[in-house]
C-alpha cells in the first residue's frame, strides 16, 4: 500500500472526538425531550388538580344561601331529617343543626307566600328545605340495607327495594341545588296542622298534589297551598303535595353538598 493509499484510508475512518460529539448532542437531545415530557404531564396534573378544586369550592360555597328564620321570623322548622322521625329512622348525616337554608332567591319569594299565608289565618312549616349531597348518600346507603323499622308509617305500600325503583329515592335530588323546601301550613288560631291527606314523605300514591281519593276539604287544602306557591313563583313536584321548587332557580346543576349549620352561614365563605 503507498503512502497516499494510506493516507486516504486514515482520513475515511471516523474521528473519535466527532463521534464522541454526536453521543453528546443525542444525550441532550434525549433529556431534553424528557424534561419536555415531565413539564407537560405537570402541567396537566395541575389543570387536573385546579378544576377539581373549583368543582369542590362550588359544591361548598354557601355565600348565596340565608337562613329562612333570618328573613321570616314565624316560619315553623321541624327538620325530620335532623331527627330520627323520618323514612329511615336515624339522624341523617349533614344535618348538624335544626336551620332552614335556602337560596336568597328562594328564600325572598318564600316571605311574600308567608306573608299571603299569614293574612289568611296561617303559617308555613317546613320539614326540609335545602339538602346536602350527603344526606341523599346516605339515604342511598340505607336503601341498600335490610332495615325497614319504619316502613309501617312511610312506605306501607312498598317494598323497600322498590323506593329506588320508582323514584322515591335518587342519587341526587332537588333540594341539594338550594331552591327546592317541602312544607306544610300550621292553623295560626289553635297550632295545628292543616289536613292534607296524608303525612310527609309517605311514599304512595295518595301523596300526589291530585289524589282524587280524598275527601273534599283535603283536595281544597292541597289546591289552595299549591295556587299560592305557583302565584310566588314556585313549581310543585305533581308526585308529593308538600315539595315545591323555585322557577328559574339560581343553580340549576349545582349539588351543594355543605352541612346544614348556621353558623357556617353567618360566617360567610368558609374555604
Amino acid at each position: 500500500m503507498s503512502d497516499e493509499d494510506f493516507q486516504l484510508e486514515k482520513e475515511d475512518e471516523p474521528n473519535s472526538s466527532s463521534i464522541g460529539f454526536i453521543s453528546s448532542k443525542s444525550k441532550i437531545i434525549i433529556s431534553l425531550s424528557l424534561v419536555g415530557f415531565f413539564i407537560i404531564a405537570l402541567i396537566v396534573v395541575i389543570l387536573v388538580v385546579t378544576l377539581e378544586t373549583e368543582e369542590i369550592s362550588k359544591d361548598m360555597d354557601h355565600s348565596s344561601f340565608v337562613i329562612v328564620n333570618d328573613l321570616i321570623p314565624d316560619i315553623i322548622t321541624e327538620l325530620r331529617y335532623y331527627s330520627s322521625f323520618n323514612f329511615v329512622g336515624e339522624h341523617i348525616d349533614g344535618y348538624q343543626e335544626p336551620v332552614a337554608l335556602l337560596t336568597k332567591e328562594a328564600a325572598e319569594k318564600l316571605k311574600n307566600a308567608s306573608d299571603f299565608f299569614d293574612k289568611n289565618g296561617y303559617r308555613i312549616k317546613i320539614w326540609d328545605s335545602y339538602r346536602p349531597q350527603a344526606a341523599v348518600d346516605h339515604f342511598v346507603r340505607w336503601n341498600g340495607t335490610d332495615d325497614e323499622k319504619m316502613k309501617d308509617y312511610f312506605f306501607p305500600n312498598f317494598t323497600k327495594k322498590r323506593l329506588f325503583a320508582e323514584g322515591f329515592i335518587q342519587s341526587k335530588s332537588g333540594h341539594s341545588r338550594g331552591s327546592t323546601l317541602d312544607l306544610t301550613l300550621i292553623h295560626k288560631k289553635n297550632g295545628t296542622d292543616v289536613d292534607f291527606g296524608t303525612s310527609f314523605d309517605y311514599f304512595g300514591i295518595k301523596s300526589n298534589t291530585n289524589y282524587s281519593d280524598i275527601s273534599e276539604e283535603q283536595k281544597e287544602n292541597r289546591k289552595f297551598l299549591k295556587t299560592v306557591m305557583e302565584e310566588n313563583s314556585f313549581i310543585n313536584l305533581p308526585e308529593e303535595w308538600w315539595h315545591y321548587t323555585l322557577k328559574n332557580e339560581p343553580f340549576p346543576d349545582t349539588y351543594f353538598n355543605f352541612p346544614v349549620n348556621a353558623t357556617l352561614i353567618r360566617r360567610g365563605i368558609d374555604r
